[in-house]
């Protein structure tokens, strides 16, 4: 019964989370069994450009270290709120989606050019926290049931968590500031007078990911519905309540 009914929710999770969250998984369960090892998918640019080992643009993005308290806090984040924007926002625009994966994605491997980051999923989940969190400002929140706020301060919570955990902030301010440069392009600057566009998702993306129908049987995560993830008794984790 359990195994049915964790079938049934990995099979109702929208392609491009499931896609992605799937991944993660599968780099950090391979990681685990030592079949790779994390030097083999760290970003390098010198083995990327000079050996053409092009697999590490992509693979730098889906581990998130051993499996523990770390990589589950990313897991969590990660396809939460990943799901949260393609069922919100995104609903229905798997393709622009997609390319907003690959815009952010470009971004931060040209940041990580200067800065000393080898693993750019941490920041990546930040980018998506972010973006959703300007989406849905009036989104109430609370944090390990130790402060509420509004979803727009999302972000700077988990940069200040950062901090208290001795970790650098250097991975939060990269997804912020790449999450920031999309949601300006997508929603700040269309709406400015003589504004427009500037992104837009390539043809081949739309007929690859938006030919299909809706699937009727499909069933949203919600996002102004009371819950989270229970962390132990009276700890919730990323909890929202629509602000009435």
């Amino acid at each position: 019964m359990a195994a049915q009914t964790f079938q049934q929710e990995y099979m109702q999770m929208p392609p491009i989370t499931r896609a992605y969250t799937t991944a993660c998984v599968l780099t950090t369960i391979a990681v685990q069994l030592d079949i790779i090892t994390p030097f083999q998918i760290y970003f390098n640019p010198d083995l990327i450009f000079k050996q053409y080992q092009v697999w590490r643009l992509v693979t730098n993005f889906l581990y998130f270290g051993p499996i523990g308290f770390n990589f589950l806090f990313n897991m969590i984040f990660a396809y939460r709120y990943c799901r949260m924007l393609e069922e919100g926002s995104f609903r229905g625009r798997t393709a622009d989606f997609f390319f907003m994966f690959m815009f952010g994605g470009l971004l931060m491997i040209l940041l990580a050019l200067f800065v000393n980051l080898v693993f750019l999923g941490s920041a990546f989940t930040i980018m998506l926290v972010y973006i959703w969190s300007r989406r849905n400002p009036y989104v109430r929140m609370n944090f390990f049931g130790l402060m509420n706020f509004q979803a727009p301060y999302l972000p700077w919570v988990l940069l200040g968590f950062s901090l208290l955990l001795g970790n650098s902030i250097i991975v939060d301010l990269m997804g912020i500031a790449i999450g920031h440069i999309y949601f300006f392009f997508e929603d700040v600057f269309p709406e400015q007078p003589g504004g427009f566009h500037l992104l837009k998702t390539p043809g081949f993306l739309k007929y690859l990911f938006d030919s299909n129908d809706d699937d009727p049987n499909y069933d949203p995560l919600p996002e102004d519905r009371p819950g989270g993830f229970a962390w132990g008794q009276g700890q919730q984790l990323g909890e929202e309540n629509a602000q009435q």
